[in-house]
């Protein structure tokens, strides 16, 4: 399994680029509070607002990703000021602690902005109650999270800011309606509540390691809309946390806190984290438990019973993640899956028509934007689909459906691509083909979207020609195209429950 993440695409090696400078921006932000004499507890703090910049900041361009950056402290420094003024005060702790939740749940309407600031919120009062911060500590601390995002931020934006070079995406939004049909509202909901849940629970456990059960159910939430997509998620993050805590016994323990191979054990869990992100919600959770084990054990805590601990707390708040997408405003997977499907078809619309200008000799059009754009959207296809496609899932109707969806999507990439590359050549001429064939395209894709089957597939084969490629190759790519959206009508269009016809 590790070599499948490994060795998983890496286009630009944008993960390793991802990777590499989050070891830099963290090893930086922590080496300067050492520097100016700040202590152990600051050092982590710092250091951890180092990883929460680099890792949550995810806007479209540098610009905006460096004014979200600079909002992390309005965001953190607040909540850090309560967190260690209610330190002594449970009842009052634990109701702020839940609204903090709920709030940066909710941020999430406000798109990849609100979801950076909610979860750095959160991780603050998060972080107060791992290191049992109190208000003495306060200028220290705020000096240290300020110092970091600093350091972390001249990484990013000038050491290494890779993202000049790449095509700004927009970072997709969820689905969304009004009221209770807004998905950011049902999950603010549904994580308070589930977030109580774990609370209550995880102080039974432990009345001073309560706060990984909150955590945990947090983190579940991060990035999914419907309850497919939390359960196969807070599986993932207990299989993770399970795995890395058999890593503990052998690594955490026996380092005993020793100064250079745990910053060393650090680094290399930095990179995994970042890393293994975006293709194994798993291991990038065996990455953060070991992490979590060797700084426990430089702050002299860390023994076998507290790795078990922390097994079971990670398990009360999957559970109470669980009971809340459930039992609380449940989102479906069809329902989200549907939304996520016709966003990308629209953006296979847009891909086409961008390229036709292209080709017709339009130097304003540049369908290389909506490429980069409809890769991110079948990602969020595909993370919405995990739970149908998972080896565990019993639905095999739906198992076999939802696989035929995804390869015809990636065709559908794979064609817009090559499109795109075409149209990309300044030599690339026009053929009054690729206006009919860009047609049909837009045509399929508007039948498919009223849900047409018969119309779209009738529409996309009444074009298609073979043996095009040599005559001109963006025909070659526009009719596989077609074929693709054709094809899509099937799966898309039938009862979800009936089998697939042969």
């Amino acid at each position: 399994m590790l070599k499948r993440v490994f060795v998983a695409p890496d286009p630009g090696r944008v993960r390793l680029r991802f990777a590499g400078r989050a070891v830099i921006g963290v090893a930086l932000a922590v080496a300067l509070c050492g520097l100016v004499g700040h202590s152990l507890v600051a050092a982590i703090t710092g250091g951890l607002a180092a990883l929460l910049a680099l890792f949550t900041v995810t806007d479209a361009t540098v610009r905006q990703q460096a004014v979200t950056t600079a909002l992390l402290p309005a965001a953190g420094l607040p909540v850090l000021a309560v967190a260690a003024v209610l330190h002594d005060q449970p009842v009052a702790r634990d109701l702020v602690f839940l609204a903090v939740v709920g709030l940066g749940v909710y941020a999430r309407r406000w798109g990849p902005r609100g979801h950076a600031l909610g979860i750095f919120a959160f991780m603050t009062f998060f972080a107060a109650q791992f290191l049992h911060t109190v208000p003495g500590q306060l200028p220290e601390l705020y000096a240290a999270v300020v110092l970091s995002l600093a350091a972390s931020a001249a990484v990013r934006f000038g050491l290494w800011c890779y993202e000049r070079r790449l095509p700004a995406v927009a970072v997709p939004a969820p689905p969304e309606g009004r009221g209770l049909a807004r998905i950011t509202t049902r999950q603010a909901v549904q994580a308070t509540l589930g977030g109580a849940f774990a609370l209550g629970l995880g102080q039974v456990l432990s009345d001073q390691r309560w706060y990984w059960a909150v955590g945990a159910t947090w983190w579940v939430f991060v990035n999914t809309t419907s309850r497919g997509e939390t359960l196969v998620r807070g599986f993932r993050r207990v299989l993770g946390t399970v795995i890395g805590i058999g890593a503990g016994f052998f690594v955490a323990i026996p380092l005993e806190g020793a100064g250079a191979p745990t910053a060393a054990i650090v680094a290399v869990c930095v990179f995994g984290i970042f890393y293994t992100a975006a293709v194994s919600y798993s291991w990038m959770m065996f990455f953060v438990t070991v992490m979590v084990g060797v700084l426990y054990g430089v702050l002299g805590v860390l023994d076998a019973s507290l790795l078990w601990l922390r097994v079971a707390e990670t398990a009360v708040g999957a559970l109470g993640a669980v009971l809340a997408v459930l039992l609380v405003l449940p989102v479906t997977t069809h329902a989200v899956t549907d939304a996520w499907i016709q966003k990308a078809l629209r953006c296979v619309h847009a891909c086409t028509a961008e390229a036709a200008e292209r080709l017709a000799g339009s130097l304003s059009a540049d369908p290389g934007p909506r490429v980069a754009e409809l890769e991110v959207l079948l990602g969020r296809v595909r993370l919405s689909l995990a739970p149908l496609v998972h080896p565990l899932s019993p639905l095999k109707a739906r198992k076999a459906r939802a696989r035929q969806v995804l390869a015809l999507l990636d065709d559908c990439v794979r064609e817009v691509r090559g499109l795109a590359s075409i149209a990309a050549d300044p030599a690339a001429s026009h053929d009054a083909r690729l206006s009919a064939a860009c047609s049909r395209v837009e045509a399929t894709v508007e039948a498919l979207l009223r849900q047409e089957s018969l119309q779209a597939r009738g529409v996309a084969r009444a074009g298609a020609q073979p043996g095009t490629a040599a005559d001109h190759p963006a025909l070659a790519h526009l009719h596989g195209l077609e074929r693709a959206l054709a094809d899509l009508a099937t799966p898309l269009h039938s009862s979800p429950r009936a089998p697939l016809a042969a």
